[in-house]
């Protein structure tokens, strides 16, 4: 199995999805990790720096096509990943990673180490009310 984080400096992790410029990947085998490497991931700071939100009136933030092909494009360094653990992030990039088989995770969990750890023992709570 392989668990991916995001994050901003190989330690923590982000509290945005979209913003972190990182992903930190998990290789676990017969729950232990066995390898730890970092990845780069496309976000705001790759399409512009800023988040723009849909002008269709009564659309969902996330949900239009811009929106969906950038998460996309964030997801595709986690093509063979089965969860993400993550801080916080939007519906629809949360949607996207679903659609494309990685699972979510949220959680206000800091440390990778720790996150990682708690997870594999069945004790990291999914913090769903992190997600905007």
């Amino acid at each position: 199995m392989k668990i991916a984080t995001i994050t901003e400096d190989g330690i923590n992790i982000s509290q945005h999805f979209g913003r972190a410029p990182y992903y930190v990947v998990i290789s676990v085998e017969d729950g232990k990790c066995v390898k730890k490497e970092t990845r780069n991931k496309a976000g705001h700071h790759s399409f512009g720096g800023a988040e723009q939100h849909s002008s269709n009136p009564g659309e969902r933030h996330g949900f239009d096509a811009d929106a969906q092909s950038k998460h996309a494009i964030m997801a595709q360094p986690l093509s063979d990943c089965q969860l993400l653990i993550a801080g916080g992030m939007g519906w629809g990039a949360h949607e996207s990673l679903k659609r494309a088989g990685i699972a979510v995770h949220m959680t206000d969990v800091k440390n990778i180490d720790e996150a990682i750890s708690l997870y594999l023992q069945g004790k990291l709570p999914n913090l769903e009310e992190r997600l905007h």
